[in-house]
């Protein structure tokens, strides 16, 4: 094999794992995983991911994790550090909730 080959071949097993990481990630997280989340003082906080980057809830239509289509989408929580939630500041003069919100969805 020459040289060419095994670092197209490196790069290629690369992405295959890489693209298949994130099919894993994109799953929703299972009962226990939520179970364990919250044991460790996490908690749900809704409005605050970047679009594709919440842990779950993302309105009608989408299967969880990683199916936010926008910046803040108030429908979609993120674990985060409990106590934490409210505190974090998002654009526009805006927190965190505890709830789901009415601002930012989907059009």
């Amino acid at each position: 094999m020459s040289k060419g080959t095994t670092v197209s071949a490196a790069i290629l097993t690369s992405a295959v794992a890489a693209a298949l990481s994130s099919f894993a990630h994109a799953a929703p997280m299972t009962e226990a995983e939520m179970s364990a989340a919250m044991d460790a003082g996490k908690e749900k906080c809704y409005g605050v991911s970047l679009a594709g980057m919440n842990d779950c809830a993302a309105g009608p239509g989408t299967t969880c994790q990683g199916t936010s289509t926008v910046d803040y989408q108030g429908n979609a929580w993120t674990l985060v550090p409990g106590g934490t939630c409210t505190s974090i500041e998002v654009p526009g003069d805006r927190a965190g909730s505890l709830e789901p919100l009415d601002r930012d969805l989907p059009a």
